[in-house]
Order: structure tokens, then sequence, then C-alpha cells
């Protein structure tokens, strides 16, 4: 095992009804900016309910969070908090709408420059204003991490960005509030959450067997239920264990101590940034061609998935074993309903070099655990991705 430091301090208030709780958790002079996507949420009357709850404070709402929240319409909310002072955010919704309150709690402060920079150029993020979330769609594990992933479009770019102050304050997670999910959604998050867990989980062995098994645990309960959940949308167990997997799946519990990949979302940024498709889509494109050219360097722990994930035949052989899992986790995407292949979006080979254009711009020249997932061998995935 890796040497490592864990702290997250985010605190989590899970469970039915636990709305209530927000004027507990939230300073009582606060002057609160309520921060949400495209309206689902007014739709549904958790806007209202939070109203309600929060009806001591003096409250004000900024909607229209894209589902790859840009810096356009975000740096339009830092105007409005600097201008009406407002000291703290609550993002309700699901990870697009996190990850840009995060942007907006950093930038609002910065005022050396274009907080772009923040993003491009991972300049320190030293204070932030104080956030919390109330999660709406389980998938990126953005209430209970420090990163955020913020698109700019007039540059055609989609890039992350980390600060040690921008872990929330406190995330509410009811599985009631994901009933009303379309399915497309559902899929996407426990496609998102799967993703988040093989970037971590299948890259080299390094005796991290406690990270192993709490990640193979995570894969297990998505791929049971999964598929459940698109069939019994109001099961409370299934959601429960979902949205909590999805929590799990990314607030830096399995990847400490352990190497990590995240090659197969760089390349969806890209693709993302150039297309238009949604983040979970283009982790299914290249998720199982990225395994595939990797095979080799990824072979000990693609048996090892083979065999406590998808209870792969001991007797087959070790080629046999890691294409049949290969096989198997693209089966599982396309059974939740997330195609697999750059053709089923209508894309075809003039994207390749278009995408590797953009990684080349962006520095991603090196990725992969190791560093070898290199341009050419990005251009082979999507090659295999088409």
């Amino acid at each position: 095992m890796q040497n490592f430091q864990f702290s997250n301090p985010t605190k989590i208030i899970f469970g039915k009804g636990e709305i209530k709780r927000l004027p507990k958790e939230i300073p009582s002079n606060s002057k609160v900016l309520v921060i949400y996507g495209g309206g689902s949420v007014k739709k549904t009357g958790l806007l209202e309910t939070i109203k309600e709850v929060l009806k001591d404070y003096q409250l004000g709402e900024f909607g229209g969070i894209e589902p790859n929240p840009t810096y356009e319409t975000l740096m339009k909310a830092v105007e409005l908090i600097r201008k009406e002072n407002y000291d703290f955010l609550l993002a309700v919704g699901g990870g697009s709408v996190i990850d840009g309150t995060k942007f907006i709690a950093a930038a609002v402060p910065f005022t050396q420059g274009d907080p772009w920079e923040l993003v491009e150029k991972h300049l320190p993020i030293d204070t932030a204003l104080p956030f919390a979330t109330v999660l709406t769609l389980p998938a990126t594990g953005s209430e209970m991490n420090n990163g955020a992933v913020i698109t700019r479009k007039a540059l055609q770019a989609k890039l992350p960005f980390f600060s040690p102050v921008t872990f929330p304050r406190f995330s509410i997670l009811d599985p009631i509030y994901t009933y009303t999910l379309p399915n497309k959604q559902i899929a996407n998050g426990v496609v998102d959450a799967f993703v988040h867990v093989m970037e971590q989980y299948l890259t080299y062995p390094v005796a991290g067997k406690v990270q192993d098994r709490f990640a193979e645990g995570l894969l297990l309960t998505l791929v049971e239920e999964g598929p459940i959940a698109l069939q019994d949308p109001e099961n409370y167990d299934v959601r429960a264990n979902i949205m909590w997997t999805a929590t799990l799946a990314l607030n830096g519990l399995i990847g400490s101590g352990v190497p990590q990949d995240w090659s197969t979302h760089m390349v969806g940024h890209e693709i993302t940034a150039l297309y238009g498709l949604d983040h979970a889509q283009t982790l299914a494109i290249v998720l199982p061609s990225m395994l595939e050219v990797m095979k080799e360097e990824k072979a000990a722990k693609l048996l090892q998935y083979s065999e406590r994930i998808w209870n792969i035949d001991i007797n087959l052989s070790p080629a046999e074993k890691i294409e049949l899992a290969i096989e198997k986790t693209r089966n599982f995407f396309e059974t939740m309903g997330v195609r697999t292949r750059l053709s089923d979006y209508g894309l075809g080979e003039e994207t390749i070099e278009k995408i590797i254009a953009g990684l080349k711009a962006h520095g991603m020249v090196k990725l992969g655990e190791k560093g070898t997932v290199t341009t050419e061998v990005v251009r082979q995935v999507l090659a295999l991705s088409l």
C-alpha cells in the first residue's frame, strides 16, 4: 500500500425527511443563496420545502446551472453574490450544480484576475464562501469531495480543479428526492459512479486489500441495484444504496493509498466539451476500449475484477477472463441504457483528431496511473470506440 493522507470534513446527513435539519446546520445570521439547475427542484416542490424550512433566513435564488456547468453562467452568479453580499451558498441538485457552486464559492473572493485562471492555471485556492448541498441526483460524489469540473464554452474546454477549501460544509442525502428522476439520469448516475470506482480500482496491485474490497463492494452494489432502480423507481432501499455508493465512490476513501488512473475521464471531458454528450455517456464509450488497449498493463487487476465482480470461470485462460470481463462491463452499461459506441451518438472517425487536439491543448498527453496513456494510445482507444 502506498503512503497517503486522508481527510474529509464534509458532514453527511442521510435519510428520509432530513431536510428539516437545514436550520440547525446553517449559521442563523447567514444570507443564503440557493443555487439550482433547470427547474426540476421547482416541479418536485423541493425548492418550496427549502424556502419553508429556511423561512427565518435572508434567501435568494440563482437557477439555470447547466448539466455541464459553464463558466459563463457561473460568473453571473458570482456577480450577483458580490453585489448582494450573500455569505452562504446552498447547492440543490446533482453534481453539476454542486460543481458549479464550488467554482462560485472560490471565484467570489478571488479578485486578483479572471477566476477562470483558478481552473486553467491551477492557481492555489486559499479561501471560498461556505456552502452546503442538498443532493437530488447521485452520480458524481461531488457532495462529499473537494473537486469540480467546469466548462468554458468559448474555449471548448472542460477542466477540473481541486482545493482543500472547496469541501461542502455538509450534504443532505434523502433518497426520496431521487424518485422522480427520469431513467436516463438514473442510468447516467450509476455509470458515472461505476467508472469513478474503476478509475481508482482497476490499475495495478499495491496490496491495498482494504481499498480493493471497498471498491468491489461498491461495484457489486451498482451491478445489483442499478437495473432494479430502472424498473422500481420508488424502492427506497435500492435508491438509498445507489445514493450512498455514488458518494463513497469519490469521497477519497477508496483512492487513498492506491494508484489512480483517470484517463477515461480526461478523454471523456474532451468529448463532452466538443460534442455535448452527457458525462456518463462519454465514460461508457471510452472505458471498455481503454481497458482493451491497456489490458496487458492492467492484467493483474483485470483478472481480479473478472473473478470478484463477474464470477468468471476460473478455469478459463487469463486472456479469456480478461476479454469476458471487458465484454461484461460494456454489456452492463448497455443494460442500463447507456450506449457505448461513438457511432451510437452520430460521431465517426472525424472526431478522433479533434479529441486528440483538445487533449494536447490542455496538456493531457501522459495520462493513466503510469503516465503511459499517450495521445497515440488514446487514438487507438477512440478507434476501438467507433
